[in-house]
């Protein structure tokens, strides 16, 4: 029974995610992880953040254009992707 509402809340965790992804990128010209941290309640697991931006990849909704500094304390100034909305059509750019 446990398992079967943790589950439930892992894959309701996940959707909005790609959700909250979604609508950080029409908001931002880029974004990284800090901001979907930001932006939603915190996962049943941490490493499903990374999976959240991979499944959004995956999907063609985003694509990564570099990398920049996180200002969250407990990453002691490691760096971390950052990604922006891909465009429509597959020009210069798109990420394909």
């Amino acid at each position: 029974m446990i398992a079967a509402v943790l589950e439930d809340y892992d894959s309701s965790w996940s959707e909005d995610a790609i959700a909250t992804i979604v609508g950080i990128s029409l908001a931002q010209e880029t974004f990284s992880a800090e901001d979907l941290r930001n932006a939603i309640r915190t996962p049943p697991r941490s490493a499903q953040y990374g999976a959240a931006f991979r499944n959004a990849q995956a999907q063609g909704l985003i694509v990564a254009v570099g990398y920049r500094q996180s200002t969250t304390k407990t990453r002691n100034n490691g760096s971390h992707k950052l990604w922006r909305r891909k465009q429509e059509g597959g020009g210069h750019g798109s990420g394909s």
